[in-house]
């Protein structure tokens, strides 16, 4: 007996820097492919109009897909295909872009958060397959999360749950328009680089230094790990507090949803061992026995192929 062809469907990773389009068969591969700059569709009409000129390409390739999947970085209402906000890109504000896309392609169309869209795909094809009860934190610019529960995506009431970044870890801390203490108002990109270089500029020597020829403005995140991988006091010191911070949060949601899995993604866990093992021991010391034995937490495995997989794996799922 012949096998039956393998749906596709096209994902597409709407980025503040990139657009990254994927035309993904139900394996997770990807079997096309088409980027271009965030900042060269600088209007909705230049945005679709790009799409069409990737979806063109893939279909001279002989490729049909039976529908468009897009992931976000805002808030987004999945049911109405709706966009509230986009963060970092300007004009997208209370958009229906699920019914620009069918109007224009005449294609089923859906939207989702890009962390959730991330979330999806890692558990589909990446390192949460085989979980129905995942958590995907993602470490960047901010923190990002999604929440799996029973094998699907939980949006919660209105589409906006899974929002990690903005769980309060400090009863008193730092204020923003998302509450106060927030996460990412700690270990976000910016916030790792900022207490790096006060701890310099207090005088504490570092191998960091060295690393960025004395020029402070260089310091990153990757910086500060290839200092803690030489075992520089400093960088673990910093390394050691995002994985504290991390775990007061996991140990939260831990309780409250006992996953089986923690999937940490973003360009921070890139650090590997410095960050995951401080995190391993710290979450173990903040939960009962009983739920520390059973939590995994575990590096992601798609990279910045996630959210295109993943919003894939959103046509295929409502189709």
């Amino acid at each position: 007996m012949k096998a039956s062809p393998q749906r596709l469907a096209v994902g597409i990773d709407f980025g503040g820097t990139g657009v990254k389009m994927g035309l993904v068969d139900e394996t997770g591969v990807i079997r096309g492919r088409f980027d271009f700059p965030t900042a060269a569709a600088g209007t909705r009409q230049a945005w679709m109009d790009q799409v069409q000129f990737g979806l063109d390409r893939f279909r001279r390739n002989g490729c049909l897909p039976i529908g468009i999947g897009v992931g976000v970085p805002g808030f987004t209402d999945f049911k109405r295909g709706f966009i509230y906000n986009l963060t970092n890109v300007p004009g997208w504000n209370s958009v229906y872009l699920a019914r620009m896309l069918t109007k224009r392609f005449g294609l089923p169309a859906f939207v989702e958060n890009d962390v959730n869209a991330m979330a999806i795909g890692e558990c589909a094809y990446g390192a949460g397959r085989g979980h129905r009860h995942a958590v995907f934190a993602t470490l960047g610019t901010g923190v990002g999360g999604g929440v799996v529960i029973d094998g699907k995506l939980y949006r919660g009431a209105y589409s906006m749950a899974g929002e990690i970044g903005h769980i309060a870890i400090r009863m008193n801390g730092h204020k923003t328009p998302e509450g106060q203490g927030g996460l990412e108002t700690y270990i976000g990109n910016r916030q790792i680089v900022s207490r790096t270089v006060r701890a310099l500029r207090a005088g504490r020597r570092s191998l960091i230094r060295a690393l960025v020829k004395n020029d402070l403005g260089l310091v990153t995140p990757k910086i500060i790990a290839r200092a803690a991988t030489r075992n520089d006091p400093l960088a673990l010191e910093i390394f050691d507090f995002v994985a504290d911070c991390l775990a007061t949060a996991f140990a939260s949601i831990t309780y409250l949803l006992q996953p089986e899995v923690i999937i940490v993604g973003g360009g921070v866990a890139q650090s590997g061992r410095v960050l995951f093992d401080p995190l391993r021991r710290h979450l173990r010391e903040r939960l009962n026995q009983y739920f520390a034995k059973r939590i995994k937490v575990i590096p992601a495995k798609l990279g910045e192929r996630a959210g295109m997989t993943g919003c894939a794996v959103l046509v295929f799922q409502s189709l």
